[in-house]
């Protein structure tokens, strides 16, 4: 623990009474770190902390890539900002590599730090004037240097040129978004029109498809996603071929099984079919996860989550599909096969399927014609650019069309919610039922639906019934986001994977009951009737559709694939 006379090494500490300093011994943490240990977040809640021995770096993520601004020797502090302006850190702090010379000697490959919390500091604030003083006339130093790495402008060697509107364009660019793949957007307003973007007319293309631009003077017109993929750098392939885990999906569930399996050193993979976050990665607003005061975006917690499963040693495969299962013979040691699409194999001891639902197309005739165009099924931040100034429809009445009603009024003309039901209460929490009242910009019609869609290549109009009255009217609506319920796809599973009448998995006990459990021990509570195969999320039938079950399923996976791989590897009893 700290003593006294460590603190009196401390040059800013050095001048303090005796009893000033037996309280501040009394209330520091005393954290030791080796080399690149964190002991400070960017985001965390403020704090003051002190380098003894060691030293420590400061980071900050800039333009997407993680960068040191600054080091810490034995007596200087980090937290001088978030303690003098009262807000959470504006970076991270990490215990540098190598040792030096501080109050304890050598210090090799180690670092330690004392943390001062908001109590403490404010408590030693009242008896020590000089300590607060000094740490403000440094915080207005480092601010000056915050500021200049804020007006940074973001550098990429990526730029997608495109219509504003055209579909292709719009899925690159969201598939982009949600992969956190810094892009530069040029626009086209038509072929061989004026751009607008970094570059002006030099860029309108002779095509009105998208054309992606990335390093080594790549260029790709109207390219797939898994090209898209290769092209800006994300994992395409598996690194191996066999796994202790292979996790389908990387929505929360998902992500979450693949940080907990990685953690305690499973090797890991998840296969993805577009990208990471699932239905919950296109949600503008998650209000109810706990832990985020303020609610956060989909897209800002996939992304997250992702970094802290790739940190700790999970692989993320993107645009591959699973298209089959070949179950472990007698649910043995070899292990399942899973088939990729295009033939590629690998083999796990352990699959989690997590691959969540996808929504629910719209019964309207034509509806395939505007599709990324003016209809589009769900919807994440991302799609403020096709909403800003236009009038927005959305269908649907659950928790993810009321926050995206709220999100899209901040950006369209209208925003107009049709509801086939009597009203919000039986889909719709009522903190978002209540938001959504005393909003002035959004209408709520219930008992209405979308029958017909309009428009030449762009939607330009919808038909809408009121089915209280019988009559149809049409709507000026250009844009149109579908959120009318989600289906689990799970036809491609092995029969061995027994499902509900729905097509969702079962698990655990009606696993067990469906008849198809071929062992004498009763599945784990996320087991599937196939053993070794666990089922978490959305697609699992019986489940609770909110991203903290989904996150607490993906933790719970891997407690019992440790448990199966336990009885795996014991010794058969004769």
């Amino acid at each position: 623990m700290i003593t006294t006379d460590v603190l009196r090494t401390i040059p800013i500490f050095a001048p303090l009474p005796d009893a000033t300093l037996d309280y501040l011994a009394g209330v520091v943490e005393d954290i030791q770190l080796v080399a690149g240990e964190y002991f400070a977040h960017e985001g965390d809640e403020r704090a003051l902390f002190v380098v003894v021995e060691g030293g420590a770096e400061i980071t900050k993520v800039v333009n997407g890539d993680e960068r040191v601004i600054g080091t810490r020797r034995p007596g200087q502090f980090f937290g001088e900002v978030p303690m003098t302006l009262s807000t959470p850190f504006p970076a991270s702090g990490r215990a540098a590599a190598g040792g030096s010379t501080g109050a304890g000697g050598p210090t090799g490959a180690t670092s330690r730090i004392i943390k001062l919390d908001v109590t403490a500091f404010y408590t030693l604030a009242a008896m020590a004037p000089s300590v607060p003083a000094r740490v403000a006339a440094l915080a207005r130093r480092y601010l000056d240097s915050l500021q200049v790495i804020a007006a940074e402008v973001p550098e990429t060697d990526i730029r997608l040129i495109g219509p504003r509107n055209e579909a292709r364009t719009h899925a690159i660019a969201r598939f982009l978004t949600r992969n956190q793949v810094a892009f530069d957007r040029v626009t086209t307003e038509a072929v061989g029109g004026p751009a607008v973007g970094s570059q002006g007319g030099a860029d309108a293309a002779a095509s009105a498809s998208p054309v992606l631009e990335a390093a080594g003077g790549v260029r790709l017109v109207d390219p797939g996603m898994r090209e898209v993929a290769v092209a800006v750098g994300l994992d395409v392939e598996p690194s191996a071929d066999e796994y202790d885990v292979v996790i389908l999906g990387a929505g929360p569930a998902g992500l979450t099984a693949a940080v907990n399996g990685a953690a305690e050193g499973l090797r890991t993979v998840i296969i993805e079919s577009l990208a990471p976050g699932g239905q919950a990665g296109t949600s503008t607003r998650i209000e109810n996860y706990t832990g985020f005061p303020f609610g956060i975006s989909g897209d800002d917690l996939a992304s997250r989550a992702l970094k802290q499963a790739k940190r700790l040693g999970a692989e993320i495969v993107v645009t591959r599909t699973v298209e089959a299962i070949r179950p472990a013979a007698g649910g043995g040691a070899s292990g399942h096969v899973i088939v990729l699409d295009g033939g590629d194999t690998l083999r796990a001891a352990v699959v989690i399927v997590a691959t969540g639902v996808e929504w629910r197309d719209l019964p309207v005739t034509g509806v395939e014609r505007f599709l990324g165009n003016g209809v589009y099924y769900g919807a994440a931040r991302s799609d403020a650019a096709v909403a800003k100034g236009a009038d927005v429809c959305i269908i649907g009445a659950g928790n993810s069309a009321g926050q995206a009603a709220l999100f899209f009024s901040r950006h369209a003309r209208s925003v107009t919610m049709l509801v086939r039901g009597e009203s919000l209460e039986a889909s719709m929490s009522r903190y978002l039922i209540d938001q959504i009242g005393s909003h002035g910009g959004i209408g709520v019609e219930t008992r209405s639906e979308v029958v017909g869609l309009h428009g030449a290549e762009a939607l330009e109009g919808v038909d809408v019934v009121d089915r209280a009255t019988g009559v149809t009217t049409r709507r000026d609506v250009t844009v149109v986001f579908v959120m009318i319920g989600a289906d689990a796809v799970t036809g491609w599973l092995p029969p061995e994977v027994a499902r509900d009448e729905r097509g969702y998995v079962l698990t655990g006990a009606d696993a067990a009951a469906s008849g198809s459990w071929p062992e004498l021990r009763r599945p784990f509570a996320l087991e599937c009737s196939t053993p070794g195969v666990f089922a978490i999320g959305d697609v699992r039938s019986g489940s609770v559709k909110r991203v903290a079950a989904g996150v607490g399923e993906g933790g719970m996976a891997i407690a019992f694939v440790h448990q199966f791989l336990a009885l795996q590897r014991a010794p058969v009893q004769a």
